[in-house]
């Protein structure tokens, strides 16, 4: 697609240069030349690094399910141990192992035996990563035929792995509910450090967190800020997951959840902030446009909105959510990535003005946006 306001000679040089290096023939002037040479390298390398990618991501993925990262958290092991323990041949067990080595996730040593990195050992300590790490079997599936996925062709795993993106007629199964619930609160710990790192609650007396699952979000806003009292609302599927998870927590006087869907009941009355973490990307413009509103609607004059959710890089496409979330979202057939520009055009033709785009500490884990509602 051409760059829109780009002159026209810019553009006539721009494929003058394009048709020039894909010519094999320069390719093999390049590969011979100094200085070009480097940079014919370089961009093999960096080409053949995406296309290893999966195969990259699959030696993780298995290192995962045969709890490599866990057996070896306590010290090194031998191949010969770890091929006994998960039941791989010896060979096999090398090859995994070495891979292991390859991707920077395990490290080996003179006397044969494998332990971990650094990011190794981060794998098993942040929270709920290696669940989520289990549950893209379902997403690779989905990517196995992506042309499908683009055109919409095809019913995916993801659509049914997070049912309550299609309201909650769908998300009426509770064993369903505690799997995806107990996923998300895992993965929201990162989320609501990050947020809470970049957002200031000063000023707020009450707080609803919309979508907020089994309440991950606001244990962590209890836990930072004791003079909040605060509100989870979700779907009624999800109430019990939240109840224990919150008692669990110890802040059951601070924290309380109401039961209800955004899509189709109005948003509780008497809260001066709303926060939507993770939730608009998992939803179409129509739904997402709509939760605004209702939120405009329950929130008093000057009451604060606060999202939270990977953002696209808009002109500057980002390598992880233009990649990675573009495609995540597109496999659940519900919602997309969306620039901080595009939700702050949202935000406002709700209702909201003073829209800051806030700076955050991990882009790849959240961006976060505020706004204030208009009186």
């Amino acid at each position: 697609m051409a760059d829109i306001g780009m002159p026209r000679t810019s553009l006539s040089l721009r494929g003058w240069t394009s048709r020039l290096v894909a010519r094999p023939e320069f390719q093999r002037w390049a590969s011979n030349t100094p200085i070009l040479s480097w940079f014919a390298r370089r961009d093999g390398a960096a080409l053949f690094d995406i296309v290893q990618g999966f195969v990259r991501s699959q030696v993780l993925f298995a290192l995962v399910q045969l709890e490599i990262p866990s057996r070896l958290v306590h010290g090194p092991q031998d191949a010969e141990s770890l091929a006994r323990l998960c039941k791989l041949p010896l060979d096999r067990m090398k090859i995994l192992l070495r891979g292991g080595v390859g991707i920077g996730i395990l490290k080996s040593s003179r006397r044969g035996t494998y332990g971990l990195t650094r990011q190794g050992a981060a794998l098993t300590g942040v929270a709920g990563l290696q669940d989520m790490i289990l549950h893209h079997g379902a997403f690779y599936r989905d990517l196995d035929d992506p042309i499908s996925l683009l055109t919409g062709e095809q019913d995916t795993e993801l659509a049914a792995f997070w049912p309550y993106v299609f309201g909650a007629a769908k998300a009426d199964n509770p064993v369903v509910a505690e799997r995806y619930s107990t996923l998300m609160a895992d993965t929201q710990k990162l989320v609501a450090q990050d947020t809470l790192n970049a957002v200031s609650l000063a000023g707020i007396k009450r707080m609803l967190d919309v979508g907020g699952g089994s309440g991950a979000f606001q244990i962590a806003v209890a836990e930072a800020q004791p003079e909040i009292d605060l509100g989870v609302f979700d779907l009624p599927t999800v109430a019990d997951a939240a109840s224990r998870a919150i008692a669990a927590a110890g802040v059951s006087n601070r924290i309380s959840f109401l039961q209800g869907s955004f899509r189709d009941d109005p948003l509780p009355q008497g809260f001066d902030a709303i926060s939507l973490v993770r939730v608009l990307y998992d939803h179409a413009d129509d739904t997402v446009a709509n939760l605004l509103s209702s939120c405009r609607t329950a929130l008093p004059p000057g009451g604060r909105l606060i999202i939270s959710e990977p953002m696209s890089g808009g002109r500057r496409p980002d390598p992880i959510t233009d990649v990675y979330f573009a495609f995540y979202t597109l496999a659940m057939r519900t919602g997309r990535t969306r620039s901080s520009e595009e939700i702050a055009k949202l935000v406002e033709t709700a209702g909201f003005t003073d829209v800051e785009a806030l700076k955050s500490r991990r882009p790849y884990v959240t961006s976060v946006l505020t706004a204030v509602r208009a009186d």
